[in-house]
């Protein structure tokens, strides 16, 4: 518990007080905004806002765990270091492709195959070493079963080494680009992908010391509960590493709400995706992700929405601008009021999702 507050409390003191540092820097890098000409016309007063926010972000997480760590005399485990494995991993990709689009000063950075090979290399890296490094009671850091609130009995081995861990990479890499590309849809609003970030991760505190409270090698586990027990390796250690993301990103959201003196860039926002989807993976939560990362399934699912029904229709419109928060901002709300309730939206959905995997607890 030390660790899990010292985290996060460092990582937000990071954020919240050298954020304005990195600001000038990245504003003397001319590491400036580029606005899409088709977007809310409101938006083009942002224009060479300081982006790339995602390396203060990352920065704070590392600086928040590695020295509570070194505080607390804790060990460092192996399933904390795959998350800040695939978090660092996005964010170089995000960071390539913010940097492509502040040079040449457009709004399209990395092509689109060319960011999902990026995407799909670094989860690809992650789920091989995922399925290493064993407990002395064999437990690795994920697992080959599909998982809800725990592994389910669906395990993809059953078909053989080969295809079994072929369609494991292949499930492990959907869910990071899937949850990446999410918050990147996300992040259009000031805040917004943020907020709801530090609410979907700061889910995962609460569910890993749970986990850690309730872990089968967890010793004097009551004789009638322990049946409920979670497999799940370093669940303690997920904890703290959210934590501290979670406090980065509170102190970061204090100079990114409106009007925002810097925005994630796809560095923070892919960063962010890829720290979401490693915890849901290594909790054993993945299904449950849908709940989750719900409001981030909205936006995505705003914009395929709209992208089909224009293909079909020959031009028709649902929304009048995808992803959806852009939607609501034409019809006249303010973009703080579009955040907030989103936000709403987000944490009800967080709410339940919580809700589901400690009912499922009660009702085994």
């Amino acid at each position: 518990m030390v660790a899990l507050l010292t985290a996060g409390a460092l990582a937000m003191a990071f954020s919240l007080f050298l954020t304005p540092v990195f600001v000038k820097l990245f504003k003397k890098l001319e590491w400036g905004q580029f606005i899409r000409d088709d977007g809310p016309k409101s938006h083009h007063a942002k224009r060479g806002t300081a982006t790339m926010g995602g390396l203060v972000i990352i920065a704070a997480t590392l600086f928040g765990f590695f020295t509570a760590m070194l505080i607390t005399g804790d060990t460092i485990s192996v399933s904390a270091l795959l998350v800040l494995f695939m978090m660092v991993g996005l964010g170089v990709v995000g960071f390539i492709d913010d940097f492509t689009k502040t040079r040449k000063q457009r709004s399209l950075g990395l092509g689109g195959w060319a960011k999902i090979f990026g995407q799909v290399l670094v989860a690809v890296t992650f789920g091989i070493l995922a399925i290493n490094f064993p407990t002395a009671e064999g437990v690795t850091p994920a697992s080959t079963a599909i998982s809800a609130t725990r592994d389910l009995p669906i395990d993809l081995m059953i078909l053989g080494p080969v295809i079994g861990v072929t369609l494991y990479l292949l499930w492990t890499s959907f869910i990071v680009t899937a949850a990446s590309n999410g918050v990147n849809v996300t992040d259009g609003l000031d805040g917004l992908a943020t907020g709801a970030s530090i609410l979907a991760i700061g889910s995962y505190v609460i569910i890993g010391f749970w986990q850690y409270n309730q872990s089968c090698a967890a010793l004097g586990l009551a004789d009638d509960v322990a049946y409920k027990c979670y497999e799940v390796r370093d669940p303690l250690a997920l904890a703290i590493v959210a934590a501290a993301i979670c406090g980065a990103l509170i102190g970061f959201l204090w100079w990114n709400t409106s009007p925002a003196s810097i925005f994630l860039g796809d560095t923070g926002s892919l960063a962010l995706g890829g720290a979401i989807a490693a915890l849901a993976i290594l909790t054993r939560t993945e299904l449950l992700l849908v709940l989750i990362g719900g409001l981030f399934v909205i936006e995505t699912g705003s914009v395929i929405v709209q992208r089909a029904y224009f293909k079909v229709t020959g031009g028709k419109r649902i929304f009048r601008m995808s992803p959806i928060h852009h939607h609501f901002e034409l019809k006249g709300w303010a973009e703080v009021t579009v955040v907030v309730r989103f936000w709403i939206v987000g944490g009800l959905l967080v709410a339940a999702g919580v809700g589901t995997f400690y009912l499922e607890w009660i009702l085994r």
